[in-house]
């Protein structure tokens, strides 16, 4: 089941609210990334607490480790890791992108699927379209994706070439039909979204939003960008397409990105979000706050009695947990501190959405944008 309400706009941004089997998700919105069923050093409670209304599982990752014996005994992903909220699955067409290596040669794409080697014991290896529908109706999850190829920017240093880029880019687009096949055949009463793919290639990205729309899927995705590329490339395929995507429907941004990133996409026009960047620079020390980044590992921190961010609700700042003292955990290597800047960053995320609602929710995204860069460019 998905509905989607739309509910206000401004330019291209929008106000939106989406209804799933396990629940109703307020849009714009950022979905933390649990890749093996959980968003790491976080507990399902303070993820709820600060405000996260849907997460992602890694489709991928799960069919290989527990498998799907152990999803199934549970009913899915849900009972398994103890969330019921809603959940989006990756279709693992990302994990087959980066086990090709810088070369492209750790898989083999052909038109039945992708061939692989698991990284977890050398098996070989099958992931078709219907195997990733398969996997992800066990999984239960949401919100399910297609099974695409992310088409790179480069290969071995080599820029993907447009006519590299319509080989990918037509190979996903009959993988979504096979996708969509499989998925009805399955009966699975969750919602299936396309990907539009292309590389950066407006021309391509337009051939694959009108195939996709064509299929009628109840969402879609834009993929295959942050997959190193330069930010102005980035950001121009952004702006090229999320407003050409139906505008009663979901648009959902893949793997992007800083808050900068989201603040930018949701001027463009996308409604969800994911990313690993939160949490992933958290353990390496990197915090964001309203004022800027911090890199906790400075030296300049190590008698800061001040919390990360001042303006901030999270456990951490509220508590007055100095940087002093996360400096201290991380420089000794204690697994507190993690989980302390980990809760602070996915908060900070959460916290920048809701307040792109609520600026929404009163016609004033415009004059929130600007004072959001005012202050970001400030400093910490």
């Amino acid at each position: 089941m998905l509905r989607f309400d739309l509910l206000s706009t401004e330019g291209h941004a929008r106000r939106g609210r989406l209804t799933l089997n396990h629940g109703v998700v307020e849009t714009p919105i950022f979905m933390p990334v649990g890749t093996y069923g959980t968003v790491k050093g976080v507990l399902p409670q303070s993820l709820k607490d600060m405000g996260a209304q849907i997460i992602l599982g890694n489709t991928f990752h799960l069919w290989l480790r527990p498998g799907l014996d152990v999803m199934a005994q549970f009913g899915g992903l849900h009972r398994f890791e103890g969330w019921d909220k809603p959940i989006l699955t990756d279709s693992g067409g990302f994990q087959v992108w980066s086990l090709g290596g810088a070369d492209g040669k750790g898989r083999k794409i052909t038109e039945e699927g992708v061939r692989f080697a698991s990284p977890v014991n050398g098996d070989k290896l099958l992931l078709t379209p219907e195997v990733s529908m398969q996997i992800q109706t066990v999984l239960n999850s949401d919100i399910v994706m297609q099974f695409d190829e992310c088409t790179p920017w480069q290969t071995a240093g080599v820029l993907t070439t447009e006519a590299q880029a319509r080989s990918s880019m037509e190979l996903s687009r009959r993988w979504a039909l096979r996708c969509k096949t499989e998925f009805e055949r399955l009966g699975n009463p969750n919602a299936l979204f396309g990907i539009v793919q292309g590389g950066m290639f407006e021309n391509l990205r337009q051939e694959s939003l009108d195939a996709l729309v064509e299929m009628d899927f109840p969402g879609y995705a834009v993929g295959g960008v942050s997959v190193g590329e330069p930010k102005d490339e980035m950001l121009r395929i952004m702006a090229h397409t999320p407003h050409r995507l139906p505008a009663h429907k979901p648009r959902y941004l893949m793997g992007v990105g800083t808050p900068e990133d989201l603040v930018d996409g949701v001027a463009c026009g996308v409604d969800m979000f994911d990313c690993v960047m939160p949490t992933r620079n958290a353990r390496n020390g990197h915090l964001f706050t309203r004022y800027g980044d911090l890199r906790l590992r400075n030296a300049r921190y190590k008698t800061d009695e001040r919390p990360i961010d001042e303006t901030c609700a999270c456990h951490a700042c509220a508590t007055g947990i100095s940087r002093a003292y996360l400096h201290h955990l991380d420089r000794c290597g204690e697994m507190l501190g993690p989980m302390l800047t980990s809760i602070h960053n996915l908060h900070y995320y959460l916290n920048l959405m809701r307040e792109i609602r609520e600026a929404l929710d009163a016609g004033q995204f415009a004059a929130w944008r600007q004072r959001f860069a005012e202050d970001r460019a400030r400093g910490v």
